[in-house]
C-alpha cells in the first residue's frame, strides 16, 4: 500500500504529458459540427423572485427516495420554525425501486409546484438517481412563465442544466431538504444558503487558502455552469446540454474511483464542452479513490493537473461545494467574476430579484 501511494506522489507534470496532450488533442479538434441540435434559446437570463418569510416552499423529490422520513419532516420543520410554509409534493413520498415513484409521478409532483403561482421556491429532498428520466417529460414553459427559486446539487444537476438551456433560468447548486436541513445544518451552509435566495449581494467565498489548490492562477469572468461530474458527462451530447462556451465550469464528485473520472472528463473533452470556457472551480472530490490502493492508479489531482495544463484557464480545486456538509449555494447561469487565485466568485448581481 505504501510503495502505491508512494508512486502516486512522485506522478509530476513531466510524467503526465501523455495525458495532458491526450486531453489537448479532445479540446483542441473539436469543432462542434456534430453537436446534435438545439431549440432556440431565450435571449435573457431569468432570475426568479427572492423568498420571504411566509412564502411557500415547495419539496419534490425527482431522483431517489428518501430514506428516512423522519428526515423530511425534520427538514420540513427547519422551514417552518423559519417563518415558511412548507408543500411536501404528493408524491415525495413515493418509491419505486430506486427512484422515488415513477417517472410521471415525479414530473407531476414538478409541474405541480412550477404551475401554482402561490408557490415561490422547489426544493429537492435529495439526489440519488433519476432526474435525467424526467427531462423528456418536462413541460419547461411552466418554468419560464413563472420563474421560481429551485434549488439541489448531486443529481438535480441534470434538471438544473435542462432549465438553464431551455428557460435560460437560474437555479441554485445549494443544500437540500433531507440531506442539509433535517439535522444540525452547518452555519456557514445555512448562512450561504440564505444570502443567496435572499439578494445578499458580496462574494461567494469558495475557500481560504489553506484549503484551495491553485492550478491556475488569474481572474476572469463567465457564466456559472456545472455540479455535479457524472450528470455533466451524461448530458454531453444530448438536447439537454447548454453550451459552455465562455463559462466559469464548476465540478464535484463522489464515490467514483480516479479511471471513472478520467473517462467522464475524456467524454466532456470529446464532446467539445471545455472548448472556450474561461475557468474551473472543482468542488469536492469525496471519496474519489481507487477501491484497491495496491494497484497503480492515477489521482483525481493528477487528473485535474492535466486538464488545467490543457486549458490554460484560471483554475483551482479543493472549493466549498459538493457532498459535505459546508457547502455553499452558487447560482447556476449567473455571470460573475471568478478571481482563482483568491478563491472568489463575485457575482455581477443577485440571484434573485
Amino acid at each position: 500500500m505504501h510503495r502505491a501511494r508512494l508512486r502516486n506522489r512522485n506522478i509530476g507534470g513531466e510524467d503526465l504529458r501523455p495525458l495532458t496532450l491526450f486531453l489537448t488533442v479532445f479540446v483542441l479538434n473539436y469543432n462542434g459540427r456534430d453537436r446534435p441540435s438545439m431549440n432556440i434559446l431565450p435571449p435573457t437570463t431569468i432570475r426568479p423572485r427572492r423568498l420571504y418569510p411566509g412564502d411557500l416552499l415547495g419539496v419534490v423529490a425527482p431522483a431517489s427516495p428518501a430514506a428516512d422520513l423522519a428526515r423530511v419532516e425534520a427538514g420540513v420543520r427547519y422551514f417552518e420554525k423559519n417563518g415558511y410554509r412548507v408543500r411536501v409534493g404528493k408524491h415525495a413520498g413515493s418509491v419505486y425501486g430506486y427512484l422515488a415513484g415513477t417517472d410521471e409521478e415525479r414530473v407531476a409532483d414538478l409541474h405541480a409546484m412550477a404551475a401554482d403561482p402561490e408557490v415561490r421556491a422547489i426544493l429537492c429532498l435529495r439526489g440519488g438517481y433519476g432526474t435525467t428520466r424526467l427531462l423528456p417529460l418536462l413541460e419547461y414553459e411552466l418554468f419560464r412563465r413563472d420563474p421560481k427559486v429551485l434549488v439541489g446539487f448531486s443529481d438535480i444537476t441534470a434538471l438544473q442544466l435542462a432549465l438553464w438551456h431551455r428557460c435560460r433560468l437560474v437555479t441554485f447548486h445549494g443544500p437540500m431538504v433531507s440531506v442539509d436541513f433535517s439535522g444540525n445544518i452547518d452555519p456557514a451552509a445555512e448562512q450561504s444558503f440564505w444570502d443567496a435566495v435572499g439578494g445578499a449581494g458580496g462574494d461567494i467565498v469558495l475557500g481560504e487558502p489553506g484549503t484551495l489548490s491553485v492550478l491556475g492562477r488569474g481572474r476572469t469572468e463567465g457564466t456559472l455552469l456545472g455540479g455535479n461530474l457524472s450528470l455533466m458527462a451524461a448530458l454531453a451530447g444530448t438536447p439537454y446540454m447548454p453550451d459552455f462556451s465562455g463559462a466559469i465550469v464548476m465540478m464535484e464528485e463522489i464515490g467514483e474511483e480516479p479511471y471513472r473520472i478520467d473517462r467522464m472528463l475524456t467524454q466532456l473533452a470529446a464532446a467539445g464542452v471545455f472548448q472556450g470556457v474561461r475557468g474551473i472551480a472543482a468542488g469536492q472530490f469525496s471519496d474519489c479513490l481507487p477501491k484497491d490502493p495496491s494497484r497503480p492508479s492515477l489521482s483525481v489531482e493528477d487528473l485535474l493537473g492535466a486538464l488545467s495544463r490543457t486549458l490554460a484557464v484560471p483554475f483551482n480545486t479543493g472549493c466549498r461545494f459538493g457532498h459535505v456538509s459546508s457547502k455553499v449555494t452558487i447560482p447556476i447561469g449567473l455571470q460573475a467574476g471568478f478571481d482563482a487565485t483568491r478563491g472568489r466568485l463575485t457575482l455581477v448581481c443577485p440571484a434573485v430579484e
